[in-house]
């Protein structure tokens, strides 16, 4: 079947140093990309929007922090399970502090994962006897091989063999990081349903747990937290204090968890629903279901990018639907598109989307209907950029071109990188600079999002400013994708008339593995 695609996003692994993060604002509707080593110059001049103004003043008063004392006592109840040496070992680590799972395997060394990498925890190899002592002290295991310690937030994860025994376990560390969701306090104090999406230990379920906390405890709302795997809550009977006021619903079996959900929804009358890892076809109906009972929705889905979820079809109900339509000649025509192409099929279940860039990057989607159409349509989607920072200069969030003032350009600082549970103060840090600076690169994209294109640049490690235009007439280049091109003559002809340098851009591998490469 016809249909406009465009290639999935690499993997994005954000690095150490945040000066080689990817910096976004928006142009009229249009974000203008700098990539990593340039600087931020646009040809218009910049103004603060209102929005983000209210935003860093609403949350200057908040820090983001993590309750040492509090913290020291749980970690030590995970620590509790593992040999003495590899407790010793760990307490003397000096990044105690940002342990992110330790790792036993029968018959291999114990590794502790930090930030800066793994570190060997014994020289002995772990027995059958370590981990029969480990798994004896917690929490029993769950159908999806997860257990837990009660009342903390840590999650302990099984490995079977074919008969069914242990053989090995991930003990990941678990934190209630608050103020983690401050950078949506915006959205959520609108009353916004929120879909965020990231990939795997990117930080959603801390966010989610804080955005339960804050809607509970500071906006008053009847909040109801359905727990799939008791990663928001905590495992035991009484939730973890890091939910605040929020109550929490606790599934049996992740096969029921849609039946949790209405649930949740007619015997509890709750204002907001939090749902961690929205994964099914029957999860994301009951969430479309609750949401046209005019519930707040917060949740959260595996992905990089909308895009993914568009793509999906288990997960495609959430931003409403894609569908196939056959267009007349007249209308295919005037669109310079195929006679069938894909539309969204009813409105999205959740208003905007949040995809999780880092720990300390956001990338927001106001609407995401709108975005939801700009990419069946093989168009650049609107976006918001926020972006936390340690220190004095710290946060910048959406920017908005003023096209009929001077030019100017807006410098947003940056600072070493933040995990999550270092206190810090939010900032907005964005200044006027009149001067004379060349405009970037004008691209024209056809077929391909504009998140794909940005990290298939970083991948071939092109520098430089660049801009994405809708307005062939304004381009400087056209980058298309091959098998959308050639098809479109009408194009073709455009780009030949207006004497535009035409790029290919293909993938090499299937479009649906994440290790494809680009070629341009």
């Amino acid at each position: 079947m016809p249909m406009i695609y465009s290639p999935p996003l690499l993997h994005f692994n954000p690095p150490v140093n945040p000066t080689r993060i990817l910096t976004s604002i928006q142009y009229c509707g249009q974000p203008v990309r700098t990539l990593p080593g340039s600087g931020i110059a646009p040809a218009r001049n910049l103004a603060v929007s209102t929005r983000v103004q209210s935003l860093v003043r609403q949350s200057s008063s908040y820090n983001l922090t993590v309750n040492d004392e509090d913290f020291n006592v749980e970690l030590g109840r995970l620590l509790d399970i593992l040999p003495e040496e590899m407790r010793r070992r760990v307490a003397e680590h000096p990044e105690r502090r940002f342990l992110i799972e330790v790792v036993m395997d029968m018959g291999r060394k114990p590794l502790a994962r930090f930030p800066s990498g793994d570190y060997v925890l014994s020289d002995h190899l772990i027995t059958a006897e370590d981990i029969q002592r480990a798994t004896s002290q917690i929490g029993d295991f769950a159908v999806d091989n997860r257990a837990g310690i009660s009342r903390t937030l840590h999650r302990i994860s099984a490995i079977r063999n074919r008969k069914g025994a242990i053989i090995g376990l991930t003990c990941r560390v678990g934190r209630a990081v608050s103020g983690s969701a401050n950078l949506l306090r915006d959205l959520v104090k609108e009353g916004a349903s929120l879909l965020l999406i990231g990939p795997p230990g990117v930080g959603k379920t801390t966010i989610i747990r804080d955005v339960a906390r804050m809607l509970a405890n500071e906006y008053k709302k009847r909040v109801m937290i359905v727990d799939t795997s008791n990663e928001i809550g905590g495992d035991g009977d009484i939730p973890h204090a890091g939910i605040g006021n929020a109550r929490r619903m606790q599934v049996p079996h992740s096969d029921v968890q849609h039946k949790v959900l209405i649930e949740a929804v007619e015997n509890h009358m709750p204002q907001v629903i939090v749902i961690d890892e929205i994964g099914t076809k029957l999860e994301a109906l009951a969430a479309s279901t609750i949401a046209q009972r005019g519930i707040q929705l917060v949740a959260t889905a595996h992905g990089v990018t909308i895009e993914n979820l568009v793509m999906n079809p288990a997960l495609e109900m959430l931003v409403g639907g894609v569908q196939s339509v056959t267009l007349g000649d007249e209308e295919a025509n005037r669109r310079g598109v195929q006679k069938t192409v894909l539309e969204r099929k009813g409105p999205s279940t959740f208003s905007c989307g949040v995809e999780i860039i880092s720990k300390t990057e956001l990338r927001v989607h106001c609407n995401l209907e709108a975005t939801v159409d700009a990419i069946l349509s093989g168009r650049n989607p609107r976006f918001e950029f926020r972006k936390i920072n340690l220190g004095d200069a710290v946060e910048s969030g959406l920017i908005n071109f003023n096209s009929s003032e001077t030019q100017g350009q807006s410098r947003i600082q940056h600072k070493p990188d933040l995990t999550d549970v270092t206190p810090f103060s939010e900032d907005m840090v964005s200044e006027e600079i009149s001067g004379e600076d060349k405009d970037g690169l004008r691209i024209f994209l056809y077929g391909i999002s504009e998140a794909s294109m940005v990290q298939g640049m970083k991948q071939l490690k092109i520098d430089g400013n660049f801009e994405y235009t809708d307005n062939m007439s304004e381009a400087d280049m056209l980058i298309a994708l091959q098998s959308k091109f050639k098809k479109n003559s009408r194009l073709q002809a455009a780009a030949r008339s207006r004497g535009i340098p035409t790029y290919i851009y293909k993938l090499v591998g299937s479009a649906n593995q994440d290790n494809s490469v680009f070629h341009i």
